[in-house]
């Protein structure tokens, strides 16, 4: 990906979210046996998905494939596995941000999710592609996307986490059958639309600087700008403006169908807080990356606090006290706040993953 490009579509969508708001599948590979996890011979999901390749990666993760029919091709995944595999686990299904992790801006490469996983009882599970997204179903193949990230630009993303991997999962990986999901930005969009869509899949919901509202302003606005950053045709994705899939598919509108699960939804205010200085590792002491994460990620976070504002007002509105909203005074759109809300909200999952 033209890392100048994306810089400066991203600059663009900052300015106009702060108006707004104030290749088809191939031969499977021989799948490797891996000491301290199943055999991973091809598992069959209920839906013709199977497991095609595992990989032994640093610690305890491991990488694998699976096949996706309804994307016609083979998703990678990165699996952090429990210290202890002789008793079932259960999953936590952690999703990159906007690039889908197809880039540097990962959960592995950003966070520390080894370490902080590597005494917990759970499979931490992670698709490592999926880039400006939504991990949605698009309802078109979409050229710009497929060039982006080099595949087919099918996008079947809320078949594949709601009905294709989960059982997939279960069985390479003899779990509990309980699951979690948590998600940042982008993607903490999208958790709330897989809730929704699959209400009785998830025991918990974390969503981490998300922007709830995807059918009117500024949530319109952000769908379009971040697809385009892949250079993706949201028409391809839910139609045109006017469509009712857009509307369908809005967490706010349709935060009633929300299931009554612990949720934690957060987000900051976007002033400058304890992770945007010269002392943050991720900034590696370049003035440029700092200025870029104080202005660019503080304009992107206000717009998600706008959001989770409203969220937070409909849903009390509704009686629904199952929800945690942290808002917090200071923050912008970074790594060094996602990695805190994974630590604070983890108890509530854990809670809810029966470990």
């Amino acid at each position: 990906m033209n890392n100048v490009k994306s810089m400066r579509r991203l600059r663009t969508m900052c300015v106009v979210l702060a108006a707004a708001t104030l290749p088809l599948v191939g031969g499977i590979p021989a799948a490797a046996e891996i000491p301290g996890s199943p055999d991973t011979t091809a598992v069959d999901g209920t839906s013709g998905a199977r497991l095609v390749s595992s990989t032994p990666g640093a610690g305890q993760r491991v990488d694998i494939e699976v096949y996706s029919p309804s994307m016609q091709r083979n998703i990678p995944l990165q699996v952090l596995r429990p210290k202890d595999t002789s008793t079932p686990a259960p999953t936590f299904y952690l999703l990159n941000g906007a690039g889908g992790g197809e880039d540097g801006a990962a959960w592995d490469l950003q966070t520390d999710v080894g370490e902080f996983f590597a005494d917990k009882h759970v499979n931490v599970v992670t698709p490592m592609e999926g880039a400006f997204s939504y991990y949605t179903d698009w309802r078109n193949p979409d050229p710009g996307l497929a060039a982006t990230s080099g595949n087919n630009g099918i996008n079947k993303w809320t078949t594949f986490l709601t009905q294709e991997l989960p059982p997939v999962i279960d069985a390479a990986f003899d779990t509990t059958g309980v699951n979690a999901i948590a998600a940042i930005s982008m993607t903490g969009t999208s958790v709330l639309d897989l809730a929704i869509q699959a209400p009785d899949l998830y025991k918990s919901v974390g969503s981490y600087s998300g922007c709830a509202i995807t059918s009117q302003t500024p949530g319109r606005q952000f769908v379009r700008l971040v697809v385009g950053l892949g250079d993706g045709n949201v028409d391809n994705m839910w139609g045109p403006q006017d469509d009712p899939e857009w509307i369908a598919r809005d967490p706010y509108v349709n935060a009633d169908k929300l299931p009554r699960i612990p949720m934690y939804i957060s987000t900051a205010s976007g002033l400058p807080g304890p992770h945007d200085n010269m002392d943050n590792p991720r900034i590696e002491g370049k003035f440029a990356t700092l200025a870029s994460q104080v202005v660019v990620g503080g304009i992107i976070e206000a717009s998600t606090q706008y959001c989770t504002d409203q969220l937070s007002k409909k849903t009390r509105a509704l009686g629904m006290d199952n929800i945690v909203y942290n808002f917090r005074p200071t923050g912008t759109h970074s790594w060094g706040y996602w990695q805190d809300d994974l630590h604070e909200s983890w108890p509530m999952i854990a809670q809810s993953l029966g470990i």
